[in-house]
């Protein structure tokens, strides 16, 4: 330790970035430990007195003192009176131990080191599902993105506030994991008056996420192994949800009119559950016809089946009144309902609801309490008073006109910049358009010329299960201004035919 190598790599662990914040004392106790663990301070070897090493950093004698009673007490170091400081004994056998186990598993690296290593069966699963990516901030053409820009941040702040002076500390503690009964209430009262639902305070239960919805689903109604009904085209995360709950996706081909209950009646596979975007199928853009949704839910009572309906967007419809949803219509009580206002407000509120019939209701939410206990109170009772005060209405309302102004400038730009690369089929509602590629253009392709223009295509045919895939993109529009949307699609357009792309 007394070498002036020693004492120069000690000062170099000292300064280390990851120490930086530290107290001094804690610096030297860190920086050593590091040096005993990495072996450069190796078993045995008799540390300078703290006398000496205060002297040699330049530090107070007291400083040094606290690192090694801490080291000391952690087992790094020993201290005999009257002969002084050692580093252990103990350390250096594990040490070497540590070792040669280490080399034995790069021995047989090939297979120790294989992706998921370690995991089990359904953790090998998510691994290999790679996950879902979201976008993190605002790019073309990102789908699922609402116009955050312009969100009532005042208003938001100012219910947050008089959330927090009502309720006080009361906000501090665990919540119900159902969901804080006031934003039950208003969610309630939303869904019956706006989306025709059939639906009571106590059959809600608010989540995180859509995604913490189908999850809950795939745990508590798909068990491993057994089939689930899934649209085709459909929902990437749907598909991912129920995959790591290893269930076997059988996918039922939509139409025009959404979900084909024709092939849902042929099915044979003893499948329990169905998941539908009745409203705004995704990612086709197709409204399930009266006669469907009927269907379906006359399909479900007769079998004894559930429906799991996925209202993500319905709020933006934007030629007419939006259909009723599922669940309203279903007087067999055969209807799982999920929602979000993700799209609604904003992605980073985390939060979500699912509608239950009753006899569920207990089940999922002592599964939601395993999961991750509840929802942060303040932000639920915030949004409470949002909705209770007309601002969730009239927030829908005026997105609703925004968006459906953005739509028709998406689409035209489109049939001028992209005219014979693609068509785009003009969606009723929602925050994408589905663009569909024409012969001759490779969706890969085409993603990856945008990719090098810094503009991001969602892929088509990856939405599609079995052999016949539609290459296209999924063209996301909602949170981009006029501005924005001309620019991007002239940049694509510009790509993809080999064009320089204009600055400025």
């Amino acid at each position: 330790m007394s070498k002036t190598f020693e004492l120069e790599t000690l000062r170099i662990r000292m300064n280390d970035a990851e120490f930086r914040l530290l107290d001094l004392h804690q610096r030297v106790q860190r920086a050593m430990r590091e040096l005993i663990l990495d072996g450069a301070l190796p078993p045995g070897l008799k540390l300078p007195a703290t006398r000496a090493l205060a002297e040699l950093l330049g530090i107070a004698r007291d400083t040094v003192e606290s690192a090694y009673m801490q080291l000391h007490r952690d087992g790094f170091i020993v201290r005999q009176q009257g002969s002084g400081s050692y580093v252990s004994e103990t350390i250096g056998a594990e040490l070497r131990g540590h070792s040669r186990r280490r080399m034995k598993y790069q021995a047989h690296e090939g297979r120790a080191q294989a992706p998921g290593g370690g995991l089990s069966r359904r953790g090998n699963l998510i691994f290999e599902s790679g996950g879902i990516s979201d976008q993190q901030t605002i790019k073309a053409f990102a789908t699922g993105l609402p116009e955050t820009r312009t969100f009532p941040t005042d208003v938001w702040e100012r219910l947050q506030r008089q959330a927090l002076k009502d309720y006080r500390t009361s906000v501090l503690l665990h919540g119900d994991p159902q969901g804080a009964k006031p934003l039950r209430e208003a969610i309630a009262t939303y869904l019956n008056l706006e989306r025709g639902a059939k639906v009571s305070p106590e059959q809600i239960l608010v989540l995180s996420s859509t995604r913490q919805a189908l999850f809950l689903c795939a745990q508590l109604l798909v068990d491993a192994g057994k089939p689930i009904l899934l649209e085709n085209p459909g929902y990437f995360g749907a598909k991912k949800a129920f995959e790591s709950a290893e269930a076997r996706i059988t996918p039922i081909d939509v139409d025009a009119q959404g979900i084909r209950t024709d092939l849902l009646r042929a099915d044979r596979s003893g499948a329990t559950c169905v998941y539908v975007t009745p409203s705004h199928q995704y990612p086709t853009g197709a409204t399930m016809s009266l006669e469907r949704r009927l269907d379906l839910i006359h399909w479900a009572a007769e079998n004894g089946r559930w429906i799991i309906e996925d209202d993500y967007d319905s709020e933006f419809h934007y030629d007419g009144m939006p259909t009723a949803c599922v669940q309203g219509l279903d007087k067999y009580a055969r209807t799982i309902y999920i929602g979000t206002f993700s799209k609604t407000l904003y992605p980073g509120l985390r939060m979500g609801y699912i509608v239950l019939p009753q006899e569920l209701v207990k089940a999922f939410t002592h599964a939601r309490s395993i999961m991750d206990g509840h929802t942060p109170q303040v932000l639920q009772l915030t949004l409470a008073r949002f909705m209770e005060d007309g601002h969730y209405n009239a927030h829908v309302r005026s997105m609703r006109k925004l968006y459906a102004s953005r739509r028709e400038v998406i689409l035209e730009s489109i049939g001028k910049h992209l005219a014979g690369i693609v068509t785009a089929p003009r969606p009723k509602g929602g925050l994408q358009v589905p663009c569909l590629l024409e012969p001759g253009w490779s969706e890969q392709d085409t993603i990856r010329r945008a990719a090098a223009a810094g503009v991001v295509l969602p892929g088509l045919s990856r939405l599609y299960a079995g052999e016949h895939k539609q290459p296209g993109w999924l063209l996301g529009y909602a949170s981009l201004t006029a501005h924005e949307i001309e620019s991007a699609i002239l940049c694509l357009a510009n790509a993809l035919r080999g064009m320089p792309t204009p600055v400025g």
